[in-house]
């Protein structure tokens, strides 16, 4: 099993000089197992370029079965499905998987991103078959060869982590989260910090207990997890409330799990590439005993 990264960005693209070494694309991992499963997770700008590639194989003769995972539903990690070649060629198959939500389907949040006057395009008259599956947190299922299971993140709205398995080989991906320390996230967004001293509430700490604990379950025995890293930790203190978490905080959940590779991800839309650079180096001197490396757009690993 491989996994290949498509789009390494968080918020919002940025092409442009300062970003060409590690890519400016929003959220796209493509993950490759033994059996040519089309699996991808995110659905960022960086998806279109991975459309055209499939383009060139089994999805531009209209025989392509799709399967691509969602963590969440924020801009950066479906604003390049519009784009997504296969989805324009008939006998095309896409299923497409997020957490469900209490208050609309997933199909209708999606729709409702191209529908007029955002999109001229509707998803309802692509050529391919759409279709979507609603997960709860703890959910497991197979795709192909590979099982899937998914949990919860501390992220406002909720996002999923997901671990994708192939016989002894595991890769988690973790975007978008914060740390399970500060402040519980969850069906909205608090605008402002928490106050200096402010602490969970004991049935907050409880949940974001439970919630920690179930990640670092999942993430033990994977091979390599993908985590969302888009702070330093002098602006993860500034923005506890905005959902996203420091390479410390990756370091801490790589460590209990007893996950050796860690890929730092979702680099912040203003961070250039020496920045990240510098982000990664510090990352490496505070855990030499983990490999660390910062996702870079076109990059593929073996599991």
């Amino acid at each position: 099993m491989r996994i290949k990264f498509w789009g390494v960005r968080g918020s919002i693209p940025v092409p442009g000089n300062t970003t060409i070494r590690y890519g400016g694309n929003t959220s796209c991992v493509q993950v490759l197992p033994s059996d040519d499963t089309i699996l991808i997770i995110d659905a960022g700008t960086g998806i279109r370029k991975l459309g055209k590639e499939l383009m060139q194989g089994v999805c531009g003769r209209g025989g392509g079965d799709i399967h691509l995972l969602i963590s969440h539903t924020h801009w950066d990690h479906i604003q390049g499905l519009p784009f997504f070649a296969p989805s324009y060629r008939e006998s095309n198959r896409l299923t497409v998987y997020a957490r469900g939500r209490e208050d609309c389907h997933l199909d209708v949040v999606l729709k409702s991103a191209t529908t007029d006057p955002y999109f001229p395009i509707p998803l309802d008259a692509v050529q391919a078959e759409v279709s979507f599956r609603e997960l709860t947190e703890g959910e497991s299922f197979d795709i192909g060869v590979c099982q899937v299971q998914c949990t919860r993140l501390n992220h406002p709205w909720i996002a999923l982590g997901y671990r994708i398995q192939e016989g002894d080989k595991a890769v988690m991906y973790v975007s978008d989260t914060a740390p399970f320390s500060d402040v519980l996230l969850e069906h909205d967004f608090i605008s402002e910090p928490p106050k200096p001293g402010d602490r969970p509430t004991p049935d907050q700490a409880e949940k974001l207990q439970q919630m920690e604990e179930d990640l670092v379950a999942l993430c033990r025995g994977c091979d390599i997890i993908v985590f969302d890293t888009m702070f330093t930790e002098p602006e993860y203190r500034q923005r506890p409330h905005w959902g996203h978490s420091a390479p410390v905080h990756a370091i801490d959940i790589a460590r209990r799990a007893g996950v050796g590779r860690l890929v730092l991800f979702h680099h912040a839309p203003n961070r250039t590439d020496e920045q990240v650079d510098e982000i990664l180096a510090e990352a490496r001197s505070l855990a030499p005993d983990l490999e660390i490396i910062a996702a870079t757009e076109m990059a593929e690993l073996e599991v």
